[in-house]
C-alpha cells in the first residue's frame, strides 16, 4: 500500500520540462543570442557611419515606436488567434528582414533607410510575438513551477545575451556588420522552424465573443480595475523612460571613452548578462514564498538603482564590471517576480490584452526616451545624464512603495486567494 501511495504521489509531482516547454525554449536561445549581436553592431555601425548619437536615439525609438502603438491591437489578436503560428510567422517575417539587411550591407549598397524600415518591422513583429508568448508559458507548464518556468525561460536569452554580448564587440571590429546582420536574421528564421512543432492549447473564449473594439475595452477595463496591476503599469511607464534613456546612452559611454571601446562594451554587457543569468538560475531553484516576494522586489529594486547610478561615477573596468554583474542579477529577480505575478492574475482569454497593454503602456514613452537620451548627450555629458536618469528612476519607487493594493498585487497567492481577494 506504502508503494501504491509513493507512485501517486509521483504521478501528481508538478513537472517543469515538456516537450513544448522545451522547443519554445530553445527555440529563443538561438533569435535572443543574434539580437544582442545585432543590436551591438547595429549601435556602432550607427555611430561609425554618422557620429550621430542622436541618429542612434531616433533608430532606437524608430524600432520600438511600433511596439507601442499596436501592441493593445496585437493583445487581442493574440487572445483571439492560433497563437503557435502567430509566433512562427512573426519569427519568418523578423528573419527574412534582418537577412536582406545584411545581404545589403554584404554587398555594399546598404543605406540608413533600410536599416530604419528592417527595426520598424521587428518592432511590430514583436509587438505580437511577446504577449504571445507570456500568454503561451501558462498553459504548457504546472502553474505550481511557473515561477521556475519564467526564470529557466529567461535563462536561455540571458544565456545567449552572455555569449553575444561577449563577443559581439569583438565580432564587430573582426567581421563587421554584415556577418552580424546575417546571423540575427538566419537565427529568427531558424526560431521560427522549431515553433512549428510546439503544441499549444487552443484558448477557450465565452459562447459569446465581443467584437475587436469591445474586447480591447474589456481589457482595458479589467486592468483599470485591477488596482494593484494598474499601479504597477502606470508607475512602470514612467520607471522605464529614465531607466531605457539611462541604458541606451551607455554604448555612447564607451563610444567616447578611448580606454574602454566596442570590445569592453561587449564584455561589460556579457557582465550583465551573467548576472542576470546567476539571478534567473537563483529563483529557478529557490522556491521564494508570496509572502516573502513584495520584500525581496523592493531590496532588488533599490540595489538596480544604486549600481546604475554608481557605474559612469568610476570608470575603472572591474568595478563597472561588478557593479553591472549585481545589477543584472537583481534585475533578473524583479523581472521573474512580476511576469510570475501576471501570469498567476490574468485569466487566460485576457493575457495576450494584458500583456499587449503592459508593453504599450509601460513602453510608452520609450521611443521618445530613446529621442531624448540622444538629443541630451549632445550636449549634457553622457556620464551624468546616466546616474540622474537612475536617480529618478529610484524616486519613483515611492509610490509603488506606498501602495498597499501594489503589495497586495506582489504578494499574491493562488492557493489561498482568487483573484477577486486582490483586486
Amino acid at each position: 500500500m506504502a508503494q501504491k501511495e509513493g507512485q501517486t504521489e509521483e504521478k501528481t509531482k508538478p513537472k517543469l520540462w515538456n516537450i513544448n516547454f522545451f522547443l519554445l525554449w530553445q527555440g529563443q536561445f538561438v533569435s535572443a543570442m543574434g539580437d544582442v549581436a545585432y543590436s551591438i553592431a547595429l549601435g556602432f555601425w550607427i555611430l561609425a557611419m554618422t557620429g550621430s548619437t542622436a541618429l542612434m536615439g531616433t533608430l532606437m525609438a524608430a524600432s520600438s515606436l511600433p511596439r507601442v502603438i499596436i501592441s493593445p491591437f496585437a493583445g487581442v489578436v493574440v487572445d483571439r488567434s492560433d497563437r503557435k503560428w502567430l509566433l512562427v510567422l512573426m519569427d519568418a517575417i523578423r528573419g527574412s528582414s534582418v537577412v536582406l539587411v545584411g545581404v545589403a550591407s554584404y554587398l555594399g549598397f546598404i543605406e540608413v533607410w533600410m536599416v530604419f524600415v528592417a527595426g520598424v518591422i521587428i518592432g511590430t513583429c514583436g509587438a505580437f510575438f511577446n504577449p504571445a508568448v507570456g500568454s503561451i508559458i501558462p498553459d504548457i507548464v504546472d502553474k505550481r513551477k511557473l515561477v521556475q518556468a519564467n526564470s529557466v525561460f529567461s535563462i536561455v536569452q540571458t544565456a545567449s545575451g552572455i555569449v553575444g554580448s561577449s563577443a559581439g564587440g569583438i565580432l564587430f571590429k573582426i567581421l563587421g556588420a554584415s556577418f552580424m546582420f546575417l546571423f540575427n536574421g538566419l537565427s529568427y528564421l531558424f526560431s521560427a522552424i522549431t515553433e512549428v512543432f510546439i503544441k499549444v492549447p487552443k484558448i477557450i473564449h465565452e459562447k459569446t465573443q465581443p467584437h475587436f473594439f469591445a474586447d480591447i475595452k474589456d481589457g482595458l477595463k479589467f486592468v483599470w480595475h485591477f488596482r494593484g496591476l494598474r499601479t504597477l503599469i502606470l508607475i512602470s511607464s514612467i520607471i522605464n523612460f529614465f531607466a531605457v534613456m539611462g541604458i541606451m546612452l551607455i554604448l555612447p559611454l564607451f563610444h567616447q571613452e578611448k580606454h574602454l571601446g566596442p570590445a569592453f562594451y561587449g564584455i561589460i554587457m556579457g557582465f550583465f548578462t551573467g548576472g542576470m543569468f546567476l539571478g534567473f538560475l537563483f529563483t529557478s531553484i529557490v522556491n521564494f514564498k508570496p509572502e516573502q516576494r513584495f520584500k525581496v522586489f523592493s531590496l532588488c529594486y533599490l540595489v538596480m538603482c544604486a549600481g546604475m547610478i554608481l557605474l559612469p561615477v568610476y570608470l575603472y573596468f572591474p568595478v563597472m564590471a561588478a557593479l553591472v554583474f549585481i545589477t543584472g542579477f537583481v534585475n533578473a529577480i524583479l523581472n521573474t517576480f512580476v511576469n510570475t505575478v501576471l501570469q498567476l492574475t490574468t485569466p487566460q482569454a485576457k493575457r495576450g490584452k494584458v500583456f499587449g497593454l503592459l508593453m504599450s503602456v509601460a513602453g510608452g514613452l520609450m521611443p521618445v526616451a530613446y529621442a531624448t537620451g540622444g538629443v541630451l548627450a549632445e550636449f549634457i555629458p553622457v556620464r551624468l545624464l546616466i546616474s540622474v536618469s537612475f536617480a529618478i528612476v529610484l524616486l519613483f519607487y515611492v509610490p509603488m512603495l506606498a501602495s498597499a493594493s501594489f503589495r497586495r498585487y506582489v504578494r499574491f497567492n493562488p492557493d489561498t486567494q482568487t483573484i477577486e481577494d486582490i483586486m
